[in-house]
């Protein structure tokens, strides 16, 4: 069933921080009924192709748990081989998280994000880079206050927001009911001053015309901005 809200609404968004007591930065994030576990864990090594390098790497996994949906699926660690749309959405995460951050700044150092999906209802990719935006600074903020880090390798506030034509209208967020239903539907990776990472649209019933496209990215940038005030909220109160 489709939540009454307004076309340029979010489904009501929360940004817990401290759901694990030993990660370097934690962000249980639900978008609606989607809610990511997304976790940043700091480990003092490169990997192997940054060797004798000074450059530091951010990097993302990405699953979800066997019954996130409404049916239980299969662990892929069981399976012996992660798949497809695993393999995309954790490249997604991780891409989108370097263009925020300097990895001279960073040094020769590793920071890894899980995003475990608990419960799936649309937009997990979204929620997890929007989450593990906020699990990266709250680690990033830790290693300034113990003096490891000199200066602040973070250059910028990504998250990600869906939007889809929905009845012939457009509409912000997409819960799962409404994105199958959706004849055209995209997902936004911006940083919050309106820089544009990737854009993922896909039309399912006809051809996307230019006028329509800006009329979701115009409710992208309303999104990405309320999301950005969200995560701004959830590392003031880590």
């Amino acid at each position: 069933m489709r939540e009454i809200r307004q076309a340029d609404e979010l489904r009501p968004i929360s940004i817990d921080t401290s759901f694990n007591r030993y990660a370097e930065g934690c962000a249980l994030i639900s978008f609606g009924h989607t809610r990511v576990l997304c976790t940043a864990s700091v480990e003092e090594k490169q990997p192997p192709f940054l060797r004798n390098t000074e450059k530091g790497w951010v990097t993302a996994e990405y699953g979800m748990l066997p019954r996130a949906t409404h049916t239980r699926g299969g662990r892929e660690a069981a399976r012996g081989k992660q798949g497809g749309r695993t393999v995309e959405i954790q490249r997604l995460i991780g891409r989108s998280l370097r263009a925020v951050v300097d990895l001279e700044a960073l040094g020769p150092r590793s920071i890894s994000i899980d995003c475990d999906v608990l419960q799936a209802d649309g937009g997990t990719r979204t929620a997890a880079i929007t989450g593990s935006w906020v699990a990266l600074r709250i680690a990033i903020n830790r290693l300034l206050a113990e003096g490891v880090l000199k200066s602040d390798p973070i250059i910028g506030q990504v998250a990600a927001v869906s939007c889809g034509f929905v009845d012939g209208a457009p509409l912000l967020d997409l819960q799962y009911s409404e994105d199958s239903q959706a004849e055209m539907d995209a997902n936004f990776i911006m940083t919050e001053d309106g820089g544009v990472i990737e854009v993922q649209a896909t039309a399912e019933d006809r051809p996307l015309h230019w006028d329509q496209f800006m009329a979701l990215k115009k409710l992208a940038d309303k999104g990405i901005h309320d999301l950005a005030e969200y995560q701004r909220s959830a590392v003031a109160a880590a």
